[in-house]
């Protein structure tokens, strides 16, 4: 829906147009009425995802399953020239002295590749020799009918390394949103922020878990992207807030929320609408060198947008109504609650 906004004419006589583009008319849902429907939610998702972390954990030494990059050990893809039965390779494997292998078809089946993989190995040295296994086990049973696509090599001292790195890589880039909402707005933004952006991570990483998809260097940089853009989701609403509590004195702070998050939600639907059509458009014809890139900013990006809608929003309200509480004497919170639109001081503008 688009409204043009025709100005008067100045004194030179121009015409000045404005032109505003909305997807939605004017909208008046009470966003934080529903809020303990969609914490349920969050709550079943998020519960579900640690237990399954907790299953893999006590499985395979890991909340979810992990790549090559992280566990360390080799990988190589192979497309052979025909359809190659996978037991085929099996037996080829296990003539060759090859034990404990991990072979699947990889992407689609028009393809003939098959995905090779030999768990870590104590010593680094044994890597290479596996890569030169694999491709002499193969070669005496199909000859020079198949390919080396692609060769992954990576030690278990650089694949611990790279999940320490990955692990404060996401917790830095949580603890700097913090400082700078902190600065352009006040504490209780960048914690409700932040909390919402680690309860996004925490169910991408749970439905990684759930799917027994395997994390890999290339998800970890899909789930900083989507806390980015969580965040710039939120800051979106918190600046509409801000605004609306210096023009709005006589609403409360839960009637100037919800018209905050209505004010916003055409830019919401058509920037995370496109945003999401863009990235399923990846994970359906990325191929499978992207799946698990693509499939993290999918789930990032529709959580990411409920997020700051149906948590953030609603932990900055019950922050203020829990300070409105304390500041009448006995805890009373009959007057605090009517009242907190105007006794509110909106944050200075950085």
């Amino acid at each position: 829906m688009k409204h043009f906004d025709a100005g008067g004419r100045g004194l030179a006589g121009s015409r000045k147009t404005e032109i505003q583009v909305e997807f939605f008319g004017k909208v008046s849902i009470d966003w934080l009425g529903k809020k303990w429907y969609f914490l349920a939610f969050s709550m079943i998702f998020s519960v579900a995802g640690v237990v399954s972390m907790g299953w893999h954990w006590q499985h395979i030494g890991s909340p979810v399953p992990l790549g090559v990059d992280f566990r360390g050990g080799t990988q190589v893809q192979v497309q052979f020239k025909q359809a190659v039965d996978v037991d085929q390779i099996r037996k080829a494997a296990d003539a060759a002295g090859i034990r404990d292998a991990s072979i699947v078809p990889y992407d689609e089946a028009s393809k003939h590749e098959v995905l090779i993989s030999l768990p870590e190995q104590t010593n680094e040295s044994a890597l290479d020799t596996g890569r030169q296994q694999i491709d002499n086990a193969l070669r005496a049973q199909f000859g020079a009918s198949f390919d080396v696509l692609n060769v992954q090599v990576v030690g278990p001292t650089v694949g611990h390394q790279l999940q320490k790195k990955a692990a404060l890589a996401t917790l830095y880039s949580l603890l700097g949103m913090l400082i700078y909402l902190w600065i352009r707005f006040q504490l209780i933004y960048g914690v409700a922020a932040v909390v919402a952006c680690f309860h996004d991570t925490l169910i991408t990483v749970g439905a990684f878990a759930l799917t027994g998809q395997e994390m890999s260097l290339t998800v970890i940089a899909a789930i900083l992207t989507l806390v980015g853009y969580s965040m710039n989701d939120t800051i979106v609403v918190f600046d509409r807030i801000r605004e609306n509590i210096t023009l709005l004195r006589k609403d409360t702070l839960t009637e100037i929320v919800n018209k905050s998050i209505n004010q916003t939600l055409s830019r919401t639907v058509l920037t995370s609408g496109l945003t999401f059509l863009t990235v399923l458009a990846l994970f359906l014809f990325g191929g499978e060198v992207l799946h698990g890139f693509s499939l993290a900013l999918v789930i990032g990006i529709i959580i990411g947008t409920y997020s700051s809608i149906f948590i953030a929003a609603p932990m900055l309200v019950a922050y203020q109504q829990w300070r409105g509480k304390k500041s009448v004497p006995g805890g009373a919170a009959s007057s605090s609650s009517s009242n907190q639109g105007r006794r509110y001081k909106a944050p200075a503008k950085a």
